[in-house]
């Protein structure tokens, strides 16, 4: 059974909405009798099927919602932008889930072919595969470390991948869209690409990699862009959002009317890759071998790898509905891609989303430089929380961003321990102090007017809307303001004084109080769960609810009144503990001076 289908034999029975969600509100708020059972408007009872971090919701047949990141290569190990791509694909999945609109399939991997590689492995005195084996290792390890919800975890040395691939070229090549020629160009190792002159720097250099391109000359195999280039002008003008942010679209579409220029798709030098199938002297070339990878993810898991055909790819959720790069592999993913697809007269991706890259006080990282941010050490140090929160919020998808560790610590520790795990802690020592840890009314019955309901409602509307158009930074203010105005009541309000002094009538005014607080805090334990997972489960096991519970939530659970009177609340411990420790990484300046 390949992945999508899988996760659509998850869904079946359980339901949602057949229109795109612009909202919370549009979301049907009966709630379950049971965690494990749902009420539908279209059946009686529906039963949901979501296990570990599967969504619910759905029909059985529906299109699964297809997200991916960049399949990662893996000459060297996991750096913080590979990180910083997956846990902006992790957030975006995690609230596909959570709309229960259709089933999710999260796509990661490994790319692991080319020079690089061989020569990576050659130093390290091991085979290729041996290497390759190693540092997927390690990303997968990371990407636990991390909390990362994938659902297919593809590597291109899988026979799986390389059926496919030769399957796509040899329907391309059939076409007529692929020529033998004889090339000679200036070839950077590090991009594993031959360089146009406006892209290469003083004396052939590779900006990127600051090293000489090396003049070399093949016969290799060229796709034919160039018959493509009308066909993908017309694509971005018809869909303006198929490449964002819009300035990425510009980019690519200057890069198509300055003259789509054919390609070599082949390598006759390199032996460490996937054999041209009309011509096993040739390999083909990383970056074609690398992109087919999104389609073979849907297919990763049948043994019986003479099913990995192309007139399977739709039946297993091809087309993706949205790949996440990095800015710099932005031609590959949105030029060479969609045309090839053309020529396959295979369905393009939805879009092409490109953020920006990642300094480190203010400076652009690099192992030149000595000031390599390492995802290791930073999830080791603070958790995964508090990384995925701080690039999350601090930047925003689709610019660059810069991490300073001292701005780090205080934003956590001003919003997790603070703005956050500490409005919660105090709210529920209240509770068991005055309310036997029971919660003293139905948050339903305060007003619509009431201060924190009004808020949180408005500004769960704005997260969600964030969400939608990939502006996490603005999902995490829109959550941050209710917490923030929830500690302004608090301290407004001062319900520890009336509950302990006051008449009936004060006592009962501080019990709302909490209980408006607490409801709020729900609310903000839902809609951040994208973002942090694992402090968002804390939360709603502090509020009294199972595991089993916080997995089968929706949008719609994000309606004011989900605690009810009488709901028995945990005992409060911290949810999130301020960050007291020296630093583990160096500031910039300490770096250069050794230099």
């Amino acid at each position: 059974m390949n992945t999508a289908s899988r996760l659509l034999q998850q869904h079946a029975g359980s339901c949602a909405l057949r229109q795109p969600i612009r909202s919370w509100r549009d979301l049907p708020r009966k709630r379950a009798a049971s965690p494990g059972h749902r009420t539908c408007a279209r059946r009686k009872t529906c039963t949901s099927a979501a296990a570990g971090n599967q969504a619910s919701g759905e029909h059985s047949g529906q299109k699964p919602y297809v997200v991916t990141t960049p399949l990662y290569y893996v000459n060297a190990a996991p750096h913080m932008g590979s990180a910083y791509s997956t846990i902006a694909t992790d957030v975006a999945a995690r609230f596909h889930r959570l709309k229960k609109e259709q089933p999710v399939v999260f796509i990661t991997g490994t790319d692991e072919h080319g020079e690089k590689i061989a020569a990576a492995a050659e130093a390290k005195q091991v085979s290729p595969q041996d290497h390759c084996d190693t540092v997927a290792a390690e990303f997968k390890d990371l990407w636990e470390k991390f909390d990362i919800s994938t659902d297919s975890f593809v590597r291109t040395t899988q026979p799986s991948h390389e059926r496919l691939v030769q399957a796509l070229l040899q329907r391309i090549y059939d076409k007529g869209d692929i020529y033998k020629a004889a090339y000679e160009g200036h070839y950077c190792v590090g991009c594993e690409k031959y360089m146009d002159e406006e892209e290469m720097g003083p004396n052939h250099t590779c900006p990127t990699h600051r090293t000489e391109c090396k003049l070399r000359q093949e016969e290799n195999y060229f796709f034919k862009l160039s018959k493509y280039q009308q066909q993908l002008e017309q694509l971005l003008q018809d869909q303006p959002d198929f490449v964002q942010p819009a300035p990425r679209r510009n980019e690519v579409l200057g890069w198509i009317k300055s003259g789509a220029k054919d390609f070599s798709i082949s390598r006759s030098k390199v032996e460490w890759g996937i054999r041209i199938p009309w011509d096993p002297s040739q390999t083909i070339y990383v970056w074609i071998d690398a992109l087919h990878g999104y389609m073979s993810a849907l297919l990763d898991d049948n043994q019986d790898v003479s099913l990995h055909t192309l007139d399977r790819i739709t039946e297993a959720g091809w087309p993706a509905d949205v790949h996440v790069i990095g800015k710099d592999i932005l031609r590959f993913h949105a030029v060479m891609w969609p045309a090839l697809l053309m020529s396959a007269e295979l369905p393009l991706p939805g879009k092409v989303f490109a953020h920006g890259f990642l300094t480190k006080d203010g400076h652009k990282m690099g192992k030149s430089l000595g000031n390599v941010l390492d995802p290791n050490v930073l999830v080791d140090a603070y958790g995964s929380d508090a990384v995925r929160f701080f690039f999350l919020k601090e930047v925003t998808f689709g610019s660059d961003g810069d991490f300073s560790e001292e701005r780090f610590q205080n934003i956590v520790n001003a919003n997790l321990a603070n703005d956050i795990g500490n409005l919660l802690n105090r709210s529920l020592n209240l509770l068991h102090k005055f309310c036997d840890g029971e919660y003293p009314v139905d948050s339903s019955d305060a007003p619509e007017s009431a201060v924190l309901r009004e808020l949180a409602t408005r500004q769960a509307e704005a997260a969600v809307q964030a969400y939608e158009r990939w502006d996490f930074s603005g999902a995490a203010e829109a959550v941050l303001a209710i917490s923030g105005r929830g500690n302004g009541y608090m301290e407004e309000q001062a319900p520890w004084g009336t509950l302990k002094k006051g008449n009936d009538e004060q006592k009962a005014q501080g019990r709302q109080v909490l209980a408006d607080v607490l409801e709020a805090l729900r609310i903000v334990a839902l809609l951040i769960s994208p973002i942090t997972p694992r402090l968002a489960l804390a939360m709603y096991t502090q509020l009294g609810f199972s595991e089993e519970h916080f997995k089968q939530l929706s949008l719609a659970d994000v309606a004011w009144g989900g605690l009810k009177e009488g709901h028995a609340l945990s005992k409060p411990v911290p949810v999130f503990k301020r960050i007291d420790q020296e630093f583990v990484t160096e500031p910039a300046a300490a770096v250069a001076g050794k230099r």
